[in-house]
């Protein structure tokens, strides 16, 4: 990941785009898509009480700064299967700004 992320862009693209089905709040529910908190380190699929496609529980993925922001570019093509409809951020720097979000939200 070359392009240095800004949590605070990340945080207004997160609330815009991501926000109506994740949350990133300790203990908080999971929506649509799984609750975030704790995504660092953690493997593909292993929220727990989160129910996931194979795909993702199968993926084999560990999320780190590098991982989140491949996948964010296009989900179903980092992780065939995943029922994740989100299409991407294509622009590098918005990834950049929602990783860098994540990091400072989900520790």
């Amino acid at each position: 990941m070359s392009v240095e992320g800004d949590a605070k862009k990340g945080a207004g693209l997160f609330k815009t785009r991501c926000a109506q089905c994740h949350n990133v709040e300790k203990g908080g529910k999971h929506g649509q898509g799984p609750n975030l908190h704790g995504i660092f380190g953690r493997k593909s699929g292993q929220a727990e009480g989160y129910s996931y496609t194979a795909a993702n529980k199968n993926a084999g993925v560990t999320w780190d700064e590098k991982s989140l922001f491949d996948y964010l570019e296009n989900p179903k093509k980092y992780i065939p299967g995943t029922k994740m409809a989100f299409a991407g951020f294509k622009k590098p720097k918005d990834r950049a700004d929602v990783v860098a979000y994540l990091k400072e939200s989900c520790q």
